[in-house]
């Protein structure tokens, strides 16, 4: 099922996408998703700002489970939390539940964020922050030019796939590892049926005609 190229597209198919495109895909084009340990743990950590509201600290406002939208990439979803400064800044900060270590991934959704949060409110966002639970730790991103460059490229590559339709073939590699959709992947499989196929390519039988020719002769 593909998606008309004017529907707005999930801020979290950014993070999916760059994770993996075959898993941006079986979520968002094929409506496929499963649980495993580590969605049921981010769950967990969003519990706490998935709830909409505010709150009040040293002058800044801090918004929880904000909308976002941006309407020149046809972006929508929310930022689990934006902290406004007191000049009006925002200061997006995403939760993740692992360790406090740099994802391009998470980097990317962040960016997006800060993008969305530069059209709503009118002010520039040089940097926001991922929340990396199990260390209870901050990391703070500044959004780069190349950073909003990779986020506009991704939405083009992202409704073009929407367009088509297509899922991309398995990867299995790293990354599967940690993936809830491993099951329905099936990547170890796939990739070998994939390899199967450029072997067949790449060195294909003789066709029946061809063998019957080279036959010898019998009375």
């Amino acid at each position: 099922m593909g998606m008309e190229a004017a529907d707005p597209i999930m801020l979290s198919a950014l993070q999916h996408y760059s994770y993996c495109p075959r898993q941006y895909a079986l979520i968002h084009i094929e409506q496929a998703f499963a649980e495993n340990v580590h969605t049921m743990r981010g769950n967990a950590v969003h519990e706490r700002v998935d709830d909409p509201g505010f709150s009040e600290n040293a002058g800044a406002r801090i918004e929880r489970a904000l909308p976002l939208y941006c309407d020149r990439l046809g972006l929508v979803g929310k930022a689990d939390i934006v902290e406004f400064l007191p000049d009006g800044t925002p200061y997006p900060v995403e939760y993740k539940h692992g360790p406090k270590r740099q994802k391009h991934h998470d980097d990317l959704q962040l960016v997006a964020q800060a993008m969305c949060l530069e059209e709503m409110a009118g002010k520039p966002v040089p940097c926001g922050a991922i929340y990396h639970h199990s260390s209870r730790r901050r990391r703070e991103v500044q959004l780069t030019d190349v950073l909003r460059r990779q986020v506009e490229e991704t939405v083009e590559t992202i409704r073009a796939m929407f367009v088509s339709g297509k899922l991309p073939p398995a990867v299995n590699d790293a990354r599967c590892k940690e993936c809830s959709l491993k099951e329905l992947c099936q990547p170890k499989a796939m990739t070998s049926i994939t390899k199967l196929h450029e072997m067949r390519n790449a060195h294909p039988l003789p066709h029946v005609a061809s063998i019957q020719r080279q036959r010898p002769f019998s009375v």
